[in-house]
């Protein structure tokens, strides 16, 4: 019969404790227990199992966080730069025989943990509050390749639980901006809703730069006589811009239907614009009345892209400039001009937002106005011309990302 002796004893209730103390945590990776469950756990194997009786947990994925402390003051770590300052220098495991961080007068050990090279967490251990206890008989540094195990597999587990979340949060979103986009996209009038008529012939091309885009375009009759247009960009990209523009649709629609003159109308945006983006973004914006019985254009440019009409009859462009400041640049617009053009038989009009000028290809060089102004004087419809520079636009560009949104407006004047 082999005896053993008390402190073979110990070793061996040690290392079956250990065996199963790795078990218990593993298989409550395995169960999915919640990020507090697991430090919990992690928690009673220290203090309870192997008798630390101070402990500090810091996560250092995104944000420093303390997650896990005993003790320690309730206010311990609270200050992150303080937290990051003093334990970022750690790279490996270190005893802490004197350091002057205040931070660490509590503890004997740092522990760093990473995966694959990438910082995940510390663990900072002692053996009596207030003090030190120095030596290899201490829990602390007796079992410290265990420890070191097992902070190991906590953290990665942590670290996998938050890109878990992660990930379904992406989808998540992922599947709001789907949603989004389709709802977005039925503000925007399908080529089928555009008039193609004895006056009027139109053709568009929209390109948001994401699933969700800033800019708005739109034409509806207003009565026997008039038809309205206009088109508009948001500053800046992605939801919250789309937002705005939604909003604004709304807003310009109900004042179109109304008859609203242009003056009135372009205030009262300005006011919903100022409202709804508290100053932080602004809408460049040109709307347009045509009368197609006296055969005049009335206009306001509202800090938007000119437009550029071609005048058949003279072979001439003009750019549309009369009009004000960009809406919600100002709570107020200081001077605010209605422009009015004759319009000619076969003249042609093209709209369009800054992303289409400003795309840029792969040297950095921007496409700029000079093919719209080429576009604009080929033998063609508006639809030819729209189609001609998308091509020109899509050569132009080649493997270069687009990074704003294009959309693009042509008006047939029959």
């Amino acid at each position: 019969m082999i005896r053993i002796d008390q402190s073979q004893q110990q070793q061996l209730e040690l290392a079956q404790f250990k065996l199963k103390s790795l078990l218990d945590i593993t298989l409550a990776i395995n169960a999915n227990c919640s990020a507090h469950d697991l430090l919990q756990k992690y928690r009673d194997i220290l203090c309870q199992g192997l008798n630390i009786r101070v402990i500090s947990v810091f996560i250092v994925s995104q944000n420093w966080r303390n997650v896990l402390s005993a003790g320690v003051p309730e206010t311990f770590g609270s200050n992150v730069d303080e937290v990051s300052s003093a334990l970022s220098r750690f790279s490996n495991i270190t005893r802490i025989s004197d350091s002057n961080e205040p931070l660490l007068r509590y503890f004997d050990v740092v522990i760093p943990v990473f995966h694959k090279d990438i910082q995940l967490a510390y663990v900072l251990l002692g053996d009596i509050t207030g003090g030190r206890l120095f030596g290899d008989e201490s829990p602390v540094f007796s079992n410290l390749d265990f420890i070191q195990t097992l902070a190991n597999i906590v953290a990665v587990a942590l670290e996998n639980k938050r890109l878990y979340k992660q990930a379904l949060e992406q989808e998540s979103l992922k599947k709001e901006l789907e949603v989004a986009s389709k709802l977005q996209a039925m503000l925007i009038p399908s080529p089928d809703s555009l008039p193609k008529n004895e006056f009027l012939d139109i053709a568009t091309f929209y390109q948001p730069h994401s699933m969700v885009g800033g800019d708005y375009y739109d034409f509806m009759k207003l009565n026997v006589n008039e038809y309205g247009f206009c088109i508009a960009d948001v500053s800046g990209k992605g939801i919250s811009a789309a937002i705005l523009m939604s909003n604004f649709q709304a807003n310009l629609r109900i004042l179109f239907q109304r008859s609203v003159p242009l003056i009135n109308l372009i205030k009262d945006l300005n006011q919903n614009v100022n409202k709804n983006s508290q100053g932080e973004r602004f809408v460049t914006f040109f709307i347009g009345k045509y009368n197609i019985r006296n055969k005049v254009l009335y206009y306001v440019n509202a800090g938007h892209n000119p437009p550029l009409l071609f005048k058949k009859e003279y072979s001439e462009l003009m750019y549309l400039t009369s009009g004000c400041v960009g809406l919600g640049m100002l709570e107020e617009i200081p001077r605010l001009k209605v422009g009015s053009v004759h319009i000619g038989s076969g003249d042609k009009l093209l709209c369009f937002t800054d992303g289409l000028i400003e795309a840029e290809n792969e040297l950095g060089k921007a496409f700029g106005t000079i093919p719209i102004e080429g576009a604009l004087t080929i033998d063609g419809s508006a639809a030819d011309v729209v189609h001609y520079l998308r091509s020109e636009l899509e050569q132009f560009i080649g493997t270069a990302a687009v990074n704003d949104d294009v959309s693009i407006m042509g008006i047939d004047f029959l």
